[in-house]
């Protein structure tokens, strides 16, 4: 079946998007054992800023995150992205609704994999998606004030930083200070 690379969309982006050098494309529950595999793998670079990627992470947590992530697609309230680069899973990105029509972007990226723009690169795909989408005014950002890789991204893309909140919306993973940093990107206008 073919996807759009681009185009606009009712309610959902699009289920693959392709860019110089990477690929995103929907995730799917059969994308659980790579997923397992590439955080596994990664758990040393994730465990400081991710809460949920704990020494343990097993497959039957992949697949409940695949299946919850089929959910929120089926559902328009999330859309979660395999990010693969020369062939290889390299990490993955969410688009997740938040209320004032606001779309909030997140992404992780495997260790071997950074140092070369590639999640700036799909990060600013998922923009472009997210702008083809009914009702959104813009884009967020968010991520700890210690996590300096992270910031690099909405830097790089345009976005201009809009709060810092203490205390942070989500339990502290062992990297945090405990600063939400939030960037914001607009809607270009037409």
């Amino acid at each position: 079946m073919e996807h759009p690379t681009h185009g606009p969309a009712e309610r959902a982006p699009a289920e693959l998007v392709t860019g110089p050098r990477v690929t995103l494309r929907r995730r799917r529950p059969g994308d659980s054992a790579a997923v397992h595999r590439a955080v596994v793998d990664a758990l040393p670079h994730l465990v400081p800023w991710m809460p949920w990627a704990v020494a343990g992470y097993d497959l039957a947590t992949a697949r409940a995150q695949g299946e919850r992530a089929e959910r929120a697609w089926a559902d328009h309230t999330a859309f979660a992205y395999v990010l693969e680069s020369g062939g290889e899973l390299a990490g993955m990105l969410e688009l997740r609704h938040q209320p004032g029509g606001i779309m909030e972007l997140g992404y992780w990226l495997h260790p071997a994999h950074t140092g070369r723009g590639l999640v700036t690169e799909a990060a600013g795909l998922l923009v472009e998606q997210a702008f083809t989408l009914p009702g959104v005014a813009a884009v967020e950002i968010w991520h700890d004030a210690a996590n300096t890789a992270s910031a690099g991204v909405p830097r790089r893309l345009g976005f201009t930083e809009v709060a810092r909140h203490t205390p942070p919306r989500e339990p502290l993973s062992p990297g945090e200070i405990g600063v939400d940093v939030v960037w914001r990107l607009t809607r270009p206008r037409p």
